[in-house]
């Protein structure tokens, strides 16, 4: 999303209250909890922090000791209305990132889709020489080529993933997968008729083939709320989803 500041506000619009990002932000919060308990004096850095709606959640959580790079001069500006610590970097000079201590927790949510091998391999590469040796690196990701649509051309997503390819990638640049989980599994059909929806549309030539915006907004209040309790059953009910949407890891070096 380097190139399409329109999406960053969409994103600063709606990530407080939108379903996804509430869902998506207590699930990290509760993989972070897991892994160190009640401890909120942590190093935190967020990588591709976008508006920086997680690390203001974390905030709100009691954790202190909070950074984050994004790649977009719009992303950081948003953030730094939120009084966050963020800096603007380009992730593919990651690896020129002046030194700092090592982190307990990396965050890299939905970055590595605008990443191929290459570029991804490097990025993977430097993230693990951020990291304190017991630390842990949290990222969600878009999953499956099947739920590929319009939000995808919308942001410049160049991929999608699935579980195998982060133990191909983490394997070539020092990382193991501890956990992964697909998730809104129980959205699933909705979402795939959306987007398969708009696949026949381009096809049929009844939509442009770069739609002008994603599909990123608030739904109604009764659907919002419906669709959050739908997904935050799934994530009690169901501890390892066999597909869904986004693809959510717990990697550690190895």
């Amino acid at each position: 999303m380097i190139d399409h500041p329109d999406e960053y506000r969409r994103m600063f619009a709606v990530e407080t209250d939108h379903w996804w990002y509430r869902h998506l932000h207590n699930s990290v919060m509760a993989r972070i909890r897991s892994r160190f308990g009640p401890n909120t004096d942590l190093a935190i850095l967020d990588v591709g922090c976008g508006t920086g709606g997680l690390l203001h959640h974390l905030r709100g959580a009691g954790y202190t000791t909070l950074r984050g790079l994004d790649g977009s001069a719009e992303g950081v500006a948003f953030c730094r209305q939120r009084g966050l610590a963020v800096h603007q970097l380009d992730l593919r000079q990651l690896a020129q990132f002046p030194p700092q201590e090592p982190v307990d927790v990396l965050i890299c949510n939905d970055v590595f889709c605008y990443f191929q091998d290459p570029d991804l391999l490097a990025l993977l590469t430097a993230l693990h020489n951020l990291l304190k040796p017991n630390g842990l690196l949290i990222s969600n990701n878009n999953a499956f080529r099947v739920f590929w649509g319009q939000h995808d051309l919308a942001v410049g997503s160049l991929r999608r993933f699935v579980r195998a390819d982060f133990d191909r990638l983490g394997a070539a640049t020092g990382w193991r997968v501890q956990t992964a989980t697909y998730w809104s599994l129980l959205l699933a059909p909705l979402i795939l008729a959306v987007r398969q929806g708009q696949a026949l549309a381009w096809r049929l030539g009844k939509r442009a083939a770069a739609p002008p915006g994603s599909d990123v907004y608030l739904p109604h209040p009764l659907l919002n709320r419906f669709f959050y309790g739908l997904v935050r059953a799934e994530s009690r009910w169901v501890r390892r989803s066999p597909f869904g949407s986004s693809l959510l890891l717990e990697m550690v070096p190895d």
